[in-house]
């Protein structure tokens, strides 16, 4: 019995020094605490996909967040934080919108305020992008495309598009309309904060240059794939897309500037998970996640450590001097006059 006691001490006694060991031998078998669920409401398809690579699984639930995706459309996502406002919980902790489209809510004060304090990585942002409301997760910028076997010598401004030599050849996606009226503003003299000497230059386009309006970008693809359109402008991001998929394109950046196209995220004042929310937000600015959209999607990194490789950099990429001349839309005043903007593109332009 005195043997099997002493066998049996002998055991413990190994057994708890062992797992002593252990405990200092392997501190990363540990596990972050729960921190709850975080609600995203974002886009689906390759987006949503992306991020819940890149975000979702790599970065939140190592530290002990579960990421679950409310897959919506622009308008439901802005009905939901305008119409929830008032309760006492959103439905969400984190909203995912175009630039343009974030704006307006901020407006209406709904969006908690953000600087290094709440969201560290802020500090890697770039300046032209920072705002007090949102963080850019990815951007692209207007450029012009064209196909160099029609033009040899690469475009360097977008009065380029009103070139005699292109009359017929000049496509624009009706998607794109406000981007567009930019342009013809700047071209026409006027500014972000003002469109309307753009208009004798829209119908310069249409009426001298017998330009072709596309219901879609798509129609943008196809169309350059026949030889119909030779130049346009689009984002990069759509020209990166474009010739993975075969299409013979090149982009040039305007000297007048690039105008860009972020795609924000913002916490809710009253995120039920607030400090989910916000770390779910530091997470999207970490490099990894962010060369994962470049490579996956086109769409540039908005922080100033991500490094790209060699090729996709030539591909999308923005030297430091053209993130310097960001052409940053004027939103109060498309805010303003969206409704004149788009009747005079669809009464008078598109006619």
């Amino acid at each position: 019995m005195s043997d099997k006691i002493s066998l049996t001490r002998r055991h413990f006694l190994a057994s708890t020094i062992m797992a002593s060991v252990l405990a200092v031998a392997l501190p990363s078998v540990t596990f972050a605490a729960d921190k709850g669920e975080v609600i995203a409401s974002v886009f689906g398809g390759d987006y949503g996909d992306i991020l819940h690579r890149t975000v979702d699984e790599a970065l939140m639930a190592p530290e002990g967040y579960e990421v679950i995706q409310d897959i919506s459309s622009t308008e439901a996502r802005q009905t939901k934080l305008r119409t929830e406002k008032m309760r006492a919980k959103s439905s969400f902790d984190v909203a995912v919108l175009a630039d343009l489209d974030m704006y307006p809510m901020a407006k209406i004060g709904t969006l908690t305020e953000l600087d290094e304090t709440n969201v560290s990585r802020i500090s890697a942002v770039i300046p032209a992008l920072r705002k007090p409301y949102s963080v850019p997760q990815i951007y692209s910028y207007i450029a012009i495309l064209y196909n160099p076997d029609k033009i040899k010598t690469p475009p360097t401004s977008y009065a380029d598009l009103w070139k005699p030599e292109y009359k017929g050849h000049v496509g624009v996606s009706d998607k794109l309309h406000v981007a567009t009226s930019a342009v013809a503003a700047l071209v026409g003299g006027g500014s972000m904060s003002d469109f309307e000497p753009g208009h004798a230059k829209l119908m310069e386009l249409r009426e001298k240059q017998d330009v072709q309006i596309l219901p879609s970008n798509e129609a943008i693809a196809a169309s350059f794939k026949s030889g119909d359109v030779w130049i346009t402008l689009n984002y990069v991001s759509r020209a990166y897309s474009w010739s993975k998929a075969g299409l013979n394109i090149k982009r040039a950046v305007a000297k007048e500037g690039a105008i860009p196209i972020a795609f924000e995220m913002a916490v809710p004042k009253n995120a039920p998970n607030k400090e989910g929310g916000l770390a779910y937000l530091n997470a999207a600015l970490d490099p990894s996640a962010q060369t994962g959209f470049a490579e996956q999607m086109g769409y540039l990194p908005t922080v100033t450590d991500a490094d790209l490789p060699k090729e996709l950099e030539e591909a999308i990429g923005l030297p430091a001097e053209d993130q310097d001349r960001l052409l940053r839309l004027d939103q109060d005043y498309l805010m303003e006059h969206q409704v004149d903007i788009l009747n005079f593109w669809n009464r008078n332009f598109k006619g």
